[in-house]
């Protein structure tokens, strides 16, 4: 099978005809350009995405035998590292309605006569999540509309409660593991999350296969391993899931459900939604169905709800593959996309893969051309994103040691469709990311992916007032800050190595098929990106970025936009601090005033919210004079580095670069955020209640949005510490740069 996938892929075929030498960066960058090409991307997407490539599925590792194949072909030193870890499959899947009437319900998605690669499901799992608890239950259902804390304040307000029942939550307000999550921890015996058609179906346009969106049949799958705790193998936290790892007992592991919960169509939710009793749901949570939502909480609507599944340890496929530096070996550049997907993965993960794919065969087309680049570039092919950062994390637990002492920066992308470049990450970084923003040509209108980048911005694209105000003066934009849901995780807020995550979108249609058997090849092609036009840009854009920071002398690190950005965090959390004091005493001043009673609907009854006495001041005085002192020796250290870099003697240069590469590491904290000590990064972390979403200066934010108040106070001092070091370290390095 292995060689007749290679069969069909174009060999490197380069030649000093075909590519002159290249000579100096911009004729470097733009020989590796040439070799970008988008017919063999789609080719690349074809074949990966032709059959399903779940963990543990054949294709799964068919297609990791393909990329270590091809990467050899490149002439890169490449290599198979393989993990055992725990990933349950599903052996059977059950929901249906018992009353008011049977209806079975559930089941793999029909096939669409327009898309050949949903003819045959036949090796694809049936829908589920990964990691939630198996059982059998049978209970009334309640609507608790995106499953949030504020929805169950909301549900108690309304006298309703989950407890002893089964719920069912949309998707979207947050990350999907909390869903079930919080339903387990308000006592329902399990859990079942929909996709509305408001969200991601016929409230956005036309659905599959007419247009891209999701049709009634489409069903999420995805993770709901508790990943705020911890990301990557839930037996082996904290270290590499090897053949000798110690591993903890299912039991022991945190980080998996002790309920049941399946996903399912807006199909099937709303045979189960319409017949729902109880109160009319409040108004912001009516979805697009055809029909007043209610919250149920009666026994009107009884569910049967069971999962058994393969608790079994599954082998992991991460492709790594290495180009030795040849001045400084020792400091690595490393890149990475995963590989699996939930079932086909032609845009989730695969468009961003075979970019990587892309910008490999080119770096191999300059090393037959004698380039050699000066630091070392290490690429990676994971495999087990999907149910958990699992290849990702294992590597980086495993070689955690080694990163530390190496690592320049890790470079990550994942989907991507046609639209806008997005950046996140590393703010010592936004300089140089914004440079390759400038230098890379949107395919579609011509501009630079800056340029359009602003013009969105500036036409009412969604954007805070800092962003706007940089885009109207046309200087660089602020990078998003990272939380968690792609690769990135383990290297950025457990390792503290600076880290970019680059994508595309906002003008593809993949959002109607995420996580679906209809993320097909056919879909991709026809709605996401045809032509593979922004796979092959983000070969382009990530590309630059390897080769600029694998080939110049000094990190491209601008420590100005850092403690900006961090000042600006500050501010928001001094104004969520206020904030939260004014409404505690606005909430308290109503409820004692019967104000809830007298301005409630005497026919739809709710009670008042519980009134919290105002939170004490948090202690934030250390924290902001040490930004005060992290914007000056930043400031300080960019204006010494802009007038003296260009006379550095090499020892002098040596010794910053010593200095800078782990600059990033004094961000980490050992000890880690208040129970979950596996996030280290005190600037930024995945929220505990928005999963993908980051939260900035976490320790301190979530302990005032959740009222733990002596927290905030113990990591406002515990912030402020790693602040005062990364300023001290920006002052020694000025010192080596000024006394040269």
């Amino acid at each position: 099978m292995i060689k007749q996938m290679l069969a069909g892929v174009c060999a490197v075929a380069l030649t000093a005809a075909a590519i002159a030498q290249p000579v100096g960066q911009k004729a470097i960058e733009s020989a590796f350009d040439a070799q970008i090409n988008p017919t063999e991307l789609t080719d690349w997407l074809k074949t990966l995405s032709s059959q399903p490539n779940h963990v543990g599925s054949p294709h799964d590792k068919a297609n990791a035998e393909m990329v270590l194949g091809l990467f050899k072909q490149w002439g890169w030193d490449a290599k198979i590292e393989t993990f055992q870890v725990l990933y349950p499959t599903p052996i059977s899947t059950t929901v249906e309605m018992i009353a008011p009437v049977p209806i079975k319900l559930g089941g793999q998605e029909p096939a669409v006569p327009q898309d050949p690669s949903t003819a045959d499901l036949s090796q694809a799992l049936p829908p589920y999540v990964a990691y939630q608890g198996d059982g059998d239950v049978t209970a009334p259902l309640v609507y608790v509309n995106f499953g949030m804390p504020e929805d169950y304040k909301a549900l108690a307000r309304l006298g309703i409660d989950v407890k002893g029942k089964i719920a069912i939550a949309r998707y979207g307000g947050g990350w999907r593991g909390l869903k079930p999550k919080l339903a387990q921890d308000h006592g329902a015996i399990g859990c079942i999350i929909y996709s509305d058609p408001a969200d991601d179906g016929y409230g956005r346009g036309d659905v599959y296969p007419k247009g891209g969106w999701r049709n009634e049949n489409g069903v999420q799958r995805g993770s709901v391993q508790d990943m705020v705790l911890y990301p990557g193998d839930p037996l082996t936290p904290g270290v590499g899931a090897t053949d000798k790892a110690k591993r903890l007992t299912r039991a022991q592991a945190v980080t998996l459900l002790k309920i049941p919960a399946l996903p399912m169509s807006y199909g099937d939710a709303g045979k189960l939604l319409s017949r729902l009793g109880g109160p009319v749901a409040p108004a912001g949570w009516r979805g697009g169905l055809p029909f007043a939502y209610h919250t149920g909480g009666d026994a009107g609507v009884t569910v049967h709800l069971a999962v058994k599944s393969d608790w079994s340890l599954k082998t992991l496929y991460d492709v790594i593959a290495t180009v030795p530096g040849a001045k400084s070996p020792n400091q690595w550049v490393v890149r990475g996309n995963h590989r699996d997907g939930w079932v086909f993965g032609a845009s989730d993960p695969l468009s961003g893969h075979v970019a990587m794919m892309g910008e490999a065969k080119a770096i191999g087309g300059l090393l037959a051309q004698g380039w050699r680049p000066d630091r070392t570039i290490v690429y990676a092919s994971w495999d087990g994103e999907e149910p958990g950062l699992l290849g990702s994390t294992e590597w980086a637990e495993t070689h955690a040691a080694e990163l530390k002492a190496k690592t320049v920066a890790y470079l990550n992308s994942d989907n991507i469709g046609r639209g806008f470049f997005h950046i996140e990450g590393s703010h010592d970084l936004q300089h140089f990311a914004n440079g390759i923003a400038a230098d890379v040509t949107d395919p579609e209108t011509g501009a630079s992916l800056a340029d359009r980048q602003r013009a969105n911005v500036r036409t009412g694209g969604r954007a805070d007032a800092r962003t706007l105000a940089a885009a109207e003066k046309g200087g660089d934009l602020p990078i998003g800050a990272l939380g968690s849901g792609s690769d990135y995780s383990a290297y950025l807020q457990h390792l503290g190595l600076p880290t970019i995550d680059f994508g595309f979108g906002g003008e593809d249609e993949s959002g109607g098929v995420y996580h679906s058997a209809y993320d097909t090849f056919y879909h991709y092609t026809t709605f996401d990106d045809p032509g593979l036009k922004y796979s092959a840009t983000l070969a382009k854009a990530v590309g630059r970025a390897v080769l600029r920071l694998s080939g110049d002398q000094t990190q491209p690190m601008r420590f100005g936009d850092f403690a900006d950005t961090v000042a600006v965090y500050l501010d928001e959390v001094e104004k969520l601090a206020d904030a939260r004091r004014t409404l505690d005493r606005r909430i308290g001043k109503s409820v004692a005033a019967g104000d809830y009673r007298l301005a409630a609907d005497p026919l739809k009854p709710m009670a008042a919210p519980d009134a919290d006495a105002p939170g004490p001041h948090v202690e934030l005085a250390a924290l902001e004079d040490a930004v005060d002192r992290l914007k000056t020796s930043a400031m300080a250290f960019d204006d010494a580095y802009a007038a003296k870099s260009a006379t550095l003697s090499p020892a002098a240069r040596a010794r910053l670069n010593a200095m800078l590469r782990d600059v990033d590491q004094l961000l980490i904290d050992d000890r880690g955020l208040p129970g979950r000590p596996w996030y280290k990064n005190l600037i930024y972390a995945p929220g505990r209640y928005t999963g993908y979403g980051a939260k900035t200066l976490p320790g301190v934010r979530e302990a005032i949005e959740e009222r733990r108040f002596d927290d905030a106070n113990i990591y406002a001092v515990r912030t402020a510490k790693v602040l005062r070091d990364y300023a001290d370290r920006l002052d020694a390095a000025r010192a080596v740069v000024t006394s040269n």
